[in-house]
């Protein structure tokens, strides 16, 4: 899911401006259309984390979960309860916001308010300029705390599971090939993805590689709905997953 935006209904911003909507330059100079799309896509009570999320939880109950690395900007992978510290949120997501101007932090709860209240101008020059949650938008770099972690948790991690994505964007899509080069990996998702992939990260990644000639065969593709395919993994293994009757 790119940027986990797919997953809320379209608004008239994103008729009218497409990408543009998340462009540095473009917030600068005409945030309206952002801020508008913004309050789609605030996660809310209507969003609820899947069974994909839950086993994500589940993993970590286990002690099986080095890292969740997520496009997703909904932060439901916390929602369902993994620790935060377990979860880089690559693209960003509503749980903090910062002033675009003067890259201080500010108040996210506030700025929410401000926002359904269409009081948004006063609540920029109140912070100094220009303020919005701390998405990242093209032409703003990823976290941090994104590049930091990549060495540390590749190293230690045993396996890899990629769920739900097309792996377009980098260089997110370019996290298949770190880690060992026989770590195993596997791929759940509708269609079959990451395929003589030119990543980005690494020097000479090529992707996956599903079929009989691989020199290294580690790579596993199921197909099918996320949802559908963790529950025949995790009665394969005797689990059970959280919220489960």
């Amino acid at each position: 899911r790119r940027r986990g935006r797919g997953r809320t209904k379209e608004t008239g911003a994103c008729r009218r401006y497409p990408e543009a909507v998340f462009e540095l330059d473009f917030f600068r100079q005409n945030p309206e259309p952002f801020y508008e799309l913004a309050k789609a896509l605030w996660p809310g009570p209507h969003s609820k984390p899947t069974k994909a999320h839950k086993f994500v939880k589940l993993l970590s109950d286990k002690g099986q979960l080095v890292r969740c690395y997520t496009q997703n900007i909904d932060s439901l992978e916390v929602a369902a309860g993994v620790p935060a510290d377990k979860v880089v949120a690559a693209h960003g997501n509503f749980d903090t916001a910062s002033c675009v101007a003067t890259g201080e932090k500010v108040d996210a709860a506030a700025l929410r308010e401000a926002l359904f209240a269409g009081e948004m101008a006063s609540f920029n020059e109140r912070s100094g300029g220009l303020c919005k949650s701390d998405i990242v938008f093209f032409g703003e770099a990823l976290p941090a705390r994104f590049f930091n972690l990549l060495a540390p948790d590749f190293g230690e991690a045993e396996l890899l599971l990629v769920v739900g994505t097309s792996l377009e964007v980098h260089p997110f899509a370019s996290l298949i090939d770190l880690g060992r080069p026989t770590m195993p990996r596997a791929l759940i998702n509708r269609e079959r993805v990451g395929e003589a992939l030119a990543t980005r990260l690494t020097a000479g990644g090529s992707g996956f590689n599903f079929t009989d000639a691989a020199v290294v065969p580690r790579d596993v593709f199921l197909p099918g709905d996320a949802d559908a395919t963790v529950e025949r993994l995790v009665a394969a293994a005797g689990w059970e997953l959280p919220g489960s009757v």
